[in-house]
């Protein structure tokens, strides 16, 4: 039986972690192609590149701290 808290927990961390991939990619994009670019595309580019690696992170992180606990 899986624990609500835990559930609830685990459903906060994966949102956080989107949202801070999908921030972070973003900005990590106009900084890196804004001018050669766009700011636009750099951001859009970015922020798809960053929600991609920042869900799998996020993902096997989450699997990891439950395999250990």
């Amino acid at each position: 039986m899986i624990d609500a808290a835990l559930l609830e927990s685990t459903a906060l961390a994966l949102v956080t972690g989107i949202i801070a991939a999908l921030i972070g990619g973003s900005l990590g994009g106009v900084v890196t192609g804004g001018k050669a670019l766009g700011v636009e595309l750099a951001a859009f580019m970015g922020s798809f590149y960053g929600i991609v690696s920042g869900t799998t992170g996020v993902a096997l992180g989450l699997a990891a701290v439950s395999y250990l606990r």
